[in-house]
């Protein structure tokens, strides 16, 4: 058989990927775990919203559901067949819910609550299509703070505060925020703010990403 008469290999065809955030930690995320996609921001007041779910009586689960579906929701409007990724974090404290601190003293303030203390992390991950949600997962972590100084964490809030304040609850695990705990319990991935392996593995059984 001469290499003519062999039959053209068909390569398969994957819907686009498109995460619904410009967080660069979750884009290094999917990068790193060798997806093809395009990053487009979700444009919602993110504040407003979770305030009016709280005033509604929504869990801290609900609402990181309900952010990370708005996300993807908005997303995928503009991306016809596209899967758009959407996914939120939300930081839960003895009925608190914690958000991204507008400032170092708003920082200072959470970090003095949580010192001492197991708080929650919940990370949704919302996947629609043509404006509908397909599938959505929450992970949870729970992270115990150290007792640490108030110096130390006045300096830590100095040396930290540009990367910090997108964050929810102030820290980066990846970074000094590790610094923080003396305790960790649940998925890297969640923590990081994206459940990742429920999210391969839910688009690895669909057949769209390359098994």
């Amino acid at each position: 058989m001469t290499p003519s008469d062999r039959s053209p290999q068909i390569t398969p065809e994957y819907p686009p990927l498109v995460l619904a955030s410009s967080s660069q930690t979750r884009i290094a995320i999917l990068q790193a775990a060798g997806l093809s996609f395009t990053a487009q921001p979700a444009r919602i007041d993110e504040e407003q919203i979770r305030l009016a779910l709280q005033q509604e009586g929504a869990r801290p689960h609900d609402l990181a559901d309900a952010l990370a579906e708005t996300k993807a929701l908005k997303v995928s409007g503009k991306q016809p067949g596209a899967l758009v990724i959407g996914s939120d974090q939300i930081l839960a404290f003895k009925g608190q819910v914690f958000g991204k601190p507008r400032d170092p003293a708003e920082l200072r303030d959470q970090l003095g609550m949580l010192r001492d203390e197991t708080h929650e992390l919940l990370s949704a991950v919302v996947v629609c299509r043509d404006g509908a949600p397909l599938w959505r997962h929450i992970g949870k972590a729970r992270l115990t703070m150290r007792s640490f100084s108030d110096a130390w964490i006045e300096g830590y809030i100095a040396r930290n505060w540009p990367n910090v304040q997108h964050c929810v609850g102030g820290y980066q695990l990846e970074a000094e925020g590790v610094r923080l705990f003396s305790s960790i319990q649940g998925d890297h991935f969640t923590i990081l703010g994206m459940p990742l392996l429920p999210l391969l593995s839910w688009l690895t059984l669909r057949g769209d990403i390359p098994a």
